[in-house]
């Protein structure tokens, strides 16, 4: 194997070259690759950086290095590549070894590079190489933004409550009791799906405290287990599980999100996958799954999307049915 620098000559194989090494990388829904700028910034160095190729004896090209300096003590490594066949034969190392020791050349002491977070193959090569994580780049669709962050972030409550029966008569007349306008707009008890009745009540939906106090009153009355599930402040998660109105298990996504809490009352507020297993017949990996909890509502999905996992697991009715 032979590395030498390319030359304006070797333009067409570098060309070649990239445009495999364009194909390999994933494709990201956010960045923009113009292959005509890639081009031009392939000349720009090998005309005035350090550009290598590794070529066999009979020279056929194997892959390429090109390298820039990027300030007095930094160069950075644009571009990497080996054909895949004769890959784990130390072309990539021969060609980055050769490279660093071009930059020392030119004075510099640091160099980096840049890697797709998923080429986990390609970050393993570059940790035993000794490069360290010194940024990451964080990338987020706009419209997932403005759903945590904009002006619903801070918007109402909303809640069901879910008791596990068939019994839906027995339901109307227990949550009558409590809710005088059950059977008006926005207030119903609903047909049974998989084994539960959801209560809507128009007032209690948007009023947490309510909500509990009606979730108790309908376990207790019924003898139900009964399940509350609600987003607080447009921004958290909060789901109730009571048995013969006592509370069984209590979760909500930021635990804190009301104000500081002792410690054992932050663990108390993660879902209890043994509990919940136990009182709807879930598999507790997957309530463990769903039921995510954080500091604060930005490190968290969306809490619509919390809630609806959560339905999903536990096998009851669609939020939106």
């Amino acid at each position: 194997m032979n590395i030498r620098p390319a030359t304006e000559a070797d333009l067409p194989v570098l060309e070649e070259l990239w445009q495999s090494f364009a194909t390999e990388v994933p494709e990201s829904p956010w960045q923009d690759v113009d292959p005509d700028e890639e081009l031009r910034e392939i000349a720009q160095i090998v005309a005035g950086e350090v550009a290598l190729l590794a070529e066999d004896d009979d020279g056929t090209p194997l892959g390429f290095v090109l390298a820039r300096r990027e300030g007095s003590r930094l160069g950075r490594i644009t571009d990497l590549y080996v054909a895949p066949a004769l890959r784990r034969q130390g072309v990539a190392a021969s060609l980055v070894l050769e490279a660093s020791a071009r930059l020392q050349e030119l004075g510099l002491e640091y160099v980096r590079l840049e890697v797709v977070a998923s080429n986990t193959a390609a970050r393993a090569v570059y940790d035993r190489w000794g490069f360290d994580e010194e940024e990451v780049t964080l990338v987020t669709p706009l419209d997932a933004l403005a759903r945590r962050l904009g002006p619903t972030a801070a918007g109402a409550s909303t809640g069901v409550v879910f008791v596990q029966t068939d019994d839906v008569v027995a339901v109307e007349r227990a949550a009558s009791a409590f809710v005088p306008r059950i059977g008006s707009s926005g207030s119903t008890v609903d047909e049974p799906v998989n084994g539960w009745v959801a209560v809507h009540d128009a007032v209690a939906a948007h009023e947490p405290d309510a909500l509990r106090r009606l979730a108790r009153e309908l376990s207790d009355r019924l003898g139900a287990v009964v399940v509350l599930l609600g987003i607080e402040a447009g921004a958290v998660v909060r789901l109730v599980a009571l048995e013969r109105g006592s509370i069984m298990d209590e979760y909500l996504s930021v635990p804190e999100f009301h104000g500081p809490l002792p410690p054992g009352d932050v663990v108390a507020l993660a879902a209890n996958p043994t509990v919940l297993s136990r009182l709807t017949g879930a598999e507790p990996a997957a309530i463990r799954a769903a039921a995510h909890t954080a500091a604060t509502p930005a490190e968290l999905p969306p809490p619509a999307e919390i809630a609806a996992r959560l339905v999903a697991v536990l096998g009851l009715p669609p939020l939106d049915g």
